[in-house]
Order: structure tokens, then sequence, then C-alpha cells
């Protein structure tokens, strides 16, 4: 589908300010799209929302269809009376700079427990009706009786993969499923609850979005996590021993992030076992994300043509192999079923014309970075002259440093290709930047808000390979939001992408 002429800020929720320990989908998360709307952007890009585990990624979740508890707001459950003032009266000092995963998981989950209790015990008011149909709503209903009794034995397990198991549970088995929903009906029922809440949410500042002007773009990994409802509940979509242990896992070849590759351990799909069922999993997968949000950023494009696979038990990614995948007849199944598809193609890394190829065959708009328009070896494709009009530019993504950042850390010859390429010295790195973007022909420009803020390396959001400590940053409590939004505001429509030139409108989606 074609995008229009706009721009937006990457940001996930997380990230969001706020004095419970993370950011959710309350007051903030209302507060960041009516800045967005003053700003005169009309994308708001998100990571993936669903259930993070190891290493708490979003890219490495427990399902690729539910949300993230730990971005429920604590102020909504409030006001709609499932929570108390005494429930809200010790917060602990979470850290105003940065996610402490380690407190906050725990706080969070006892409070969404009380939360319940309420419930149980008749609070709610009106919500409960519309808890109760979102229970019953059809893009719930293939997933989430799967994923609440995943969570439920996996929490009655101490955490253990599922592949720990008893046999039973462990290979899904109707019987042990019917025992085991019995057994845990109780801790079943909460993680039903806690979706319910999740989609409450998410859908009422959906709507305000919408009401602003503003889409959402979100992001879909090409993999999923092997610790998930999706590989435990459809084992015979993936390629696993009969014990379900993955055979091959996923990853990439050397590249710029890694002289090693990156090793990613995502179980890979049985491609022929999904053509066999028309790729109905993933067009569920689909459907339901395009409930949730207006266009989506497809991860790892390139592994829809083929796929790094690599031997399971091998230590880093360099003995890997391409493997093709049927990525054309995957998306001709999900257009048929869905139509037109507003999808982002995440196409960086080792790009063949095959890869092309499919990305243009379907006028998906591919992404170019600007950090990498002046690094050496650059082929010159990054630079904004040489833009097709149907890409996505960003001055950065989660995976790189800020732009302030790389400007610091980056080495001369890289600055001296920038100043080239401006005609000068930039005084704000991240402004010449966001410019340079901004005035591209890409149909699309978007940029981190650290971005906007102007911050240095310590906001980076995620470092490739590094086991512990991404996805930990806030925007800080003082941060100038209003003074970036009049700046931002006057380049995008300098460049034609807000107000009037902007033709993109979220009730109506792209095109």
């Amino acid at each position: 589908m074609p995008f229009p002429r706009s721009s937006g800020i990457l940001l996930h929720p997380t990230s969001l300010p706020g004095p419970y320990g993370i950011g959710d989908l309350g007051p903030e998360a209302v507060r960041f799209v009516d800045f967005l709307a003053a700003a005169g952007q009309t994308l708001w890009q998100v990571n993936p929302l669903g259930p993070t585990g190891y290493g708490d990624s979003p890219y490495s979740c427990h399902s690729a269809f539910a949300g993230n508890p730990l971005l429920i707001s604590p102020d909504l459950l409030h006001d709609a009376g499932l929570l108390t003032a005494a429930d809200l009266a010790e917060v602990p000092p979470f850290p105003a700079y940065e996610v402490d995963f380690g407190w906050v998981i725990p706080w969070k989950r006892q409070l969404l427990q009380r939360a319940f209790e309420h419930y149980r015990q008749g609070a709610g008011g009106t919500l409960r009706d519309e808890l109760a149909a979102l229970q019953q709503a059809p893009d719930v209903a293939g997933w989430l009786p799967d994923f609440a009794l995943f969570m439920a034995l996996k929490e009655y397990h101490g955490g253990q993969v599922w592949n720990t198991w008893e046999p039973g549970a462990a290979r899904h088995e109707a019987a042990a499923l019917e025992h085991w929903r019995g057994e845990l009906a109780e801790a079943v029922a909460f993680q039903t609850f806690v979706q319910c809440l999740f989609r409450w949410q998410w859908f009422a500042l959906k709507d305000h979005a919408l009401r602003q002007g503003v889409a959402i773009a979100g992001d879909i990994p090409i993999f999923v996590a092997y610790d998930s409802a999706d590989v435990w509940a459809n084992r015979e979509l993936f390629e696993l021993d009969p014990a379900g242990t993955p055979l091959a896992v996923a990853g990439v070849p050397p590249d710029y992030f890694s002289a090693t590759g990156q090793l990613w351990g995502n179980p890979l799909y049985d491609w022929q076992r999904a053509a066999a069922s028309d790729f109905a999993w993933w067009v569920e997968r689909f459907r339901i994300t395009l409930t949730l949000v207006d266009c989506v950023r497809l991860d790892h494009f390139r592994g829809f043509e083929s796929f790094w696979r690599v031997p399971a038990g091998e230590p880093t990614a360099i003995h890997g192999a391409w493997v093709e995948c049927p990525g054309e007849a995957l998306f001709r199944a999900v257009e048929r079923e869905l139509g037109g598809l507003p999808i982002m193609a995440e196409d960086l890394g080792v790009i063949t014309p095959a890869v092309e190829a499919l990305r243009d065959g379907f006028a998906f708009p591919g992404m170019k970075i600007l950090q990498f328009a002046f690094v050496d070896g650059s082929d010159g494709g990054f630079l904004p002259h040489n833009y097709p009009g149907n890409c996505v530019v960003y001055t950065g993504t989660h995976d790189n440093d800020t732009a302030v950042g790389w400007w610091q850390t980056c080495g001369e010859n890289e600055r001296q290709r920038l100043r080239r390429y401006l005609g000068g010295d930039p005084p704000e790195p991240h402004w010449a930047l966001i410019r340079l973007a901004l005035a591209s022909v890409a149909d699309t420009a978007i940029m981190p808000l650290q971005d906007v803020l102007g911050l240095g390396g310590e906001a980076r959001m995620n470092c490739p390979g590094r086991p512990a400590g991404n996805w930990t940053w806030r925007v800080p409590p003082q941060a100038d939001l209003a003074g970036a939004a009049g700046r931002l505001r006057e380049l995008s429509e300098t460049y034609g992408r807000c107000g009037e030139h902007s033709t993109y409108r979220a009730d109506r989606g792209i095109g």
C-alpha cells in the first residue's frame, strides 16, 4: 500500500516517564500523543507490544499475540475502581531515568493481582461489561486460552521453559490441558483478566491517537521466542525434534553490528508445513496485529526471502547458511485474506536482488538509516539524494546509538563526510540529521525521540549482541517536549509532512 508523505517519532511505551517504574498506557501516553499532534507528526512508531521474556527484549516475547502486562496503567485501574488509593500509596522509589526490571516486574505483578482480587469482589462498575466483551472478542478466541494456560503453567513450574514440564503438558496434549485448566483455573482467569485490561487500555489510547490524527506503526518480528505460547501450542510449525528441541536456530551473519554475527537463538519455521495450511498462523498474526496498529514495520524482512540457518549448538552465528523462504507465497496468502498490506520492510543487512524483488513486488517501502550514509565503505544507498520516494528514512533506530552519541564516537572520516554533505560543521548534529530526513524525498521520515531531544549515547535503547542492560531508557522528567514540538513542527511544515500537506489520516489508514 502507498504511504503518504508524513513523519513521526519512534518511542516504545516503556520509555514514557511516570512514577511507576516503567512507561505505560496511561496519562503520559496520552500526553505523548498530544505532543506528536502539536509537533505536526502523524506517526507514532512502537516496538513489539508483547509480554517480554529473557533479556526484557520486545523482540523476544512469550506470545506474538498477547500484550505486555507491564504497560498496563495503574492510574487508569484506579480511575476505573479496580485499585484503591491504598493500593497506590506505597510506590517503590523507582529510578526516574531507566527501567529497573528486577524491581518493576514483581511490583507490577502484585498490583495487577490486587486489581484482579478487587474485580472478583465486584469492583469495576461499567468496565466489567467491556472486559467481558473483550474476552469473547473474535480477535482473542484463537490465542488467549492457550496463552493464559501457558503463563499459568509457566508460573506453576517456577518460570521454567515449557519443554521441561511434565510430558503431557509439554506436548500440549488435550487430556493434560483439560486437567491443568481445572487445576490452575484461578491463575488462568488472572492471565485472561490481565490481557483484557491491556486491550482495554490500548484501544482507548489508540482511539485518542485517532482523534488527534496520529496513526500507530507497530512491529512484527519475523521470529518468535522458543519459550513462548506460540511454539508450545504449534510445535508442528517449527523445526523441532520429537522432544521439542530446536534443530537449528535463527541469526544473521557478521555485519555492521557484530564481527561474529548475531545468534538470536529463535526456532526456525517449518515453511513447508506453513504453506500446506496456506499460512493460516501467519494470516492470523497479521490480522490481529493490524487490529492493534495502523501499519507495521516487518522486522528482518530479508528473512522472508532467505534466512540464516545456524545448526543448534553453535556458539556464534558464523557457521550458518542461507535457506530460501516462500515469502512471496506467504504475502500473497495474507493479501488474499486481508487486502493491501500496510507494511514497512526492515531491509537492512545482506540485501540481494532477490530480496529487493520481493520487497518491490509488493511495493513495500524499505528503510534508510542516515547514520549508515557516512560510515566507511558505504555505497551511497543511504544518502538522501539516492532515495526512492517509496521508502522510510530514519535518523537511527532502536539498534543504533543516538545521533549525538554517534557523532561523538564516530571516526573523523565519518564526521568529514557529513560536513561535506551539509556544507559545514553541524552545531547540532541531531537536528542536522533530522532536517536531512524531513527534507528527503522519502515518503516517510521517522526519528527516535532521543534524537529530537538531542540526547547522547547514555540514552541508547539497545546494543545488538549485548545480553543485558538494554531496553531500560526512559524519557527524562525534565525533557523539553514543548520546545521540541515547535521546532519539529516548523521543519515538518517546511518540508510538506504535516497539516494540509500530509494526506496521512489515522481514521482512513494509509493511502
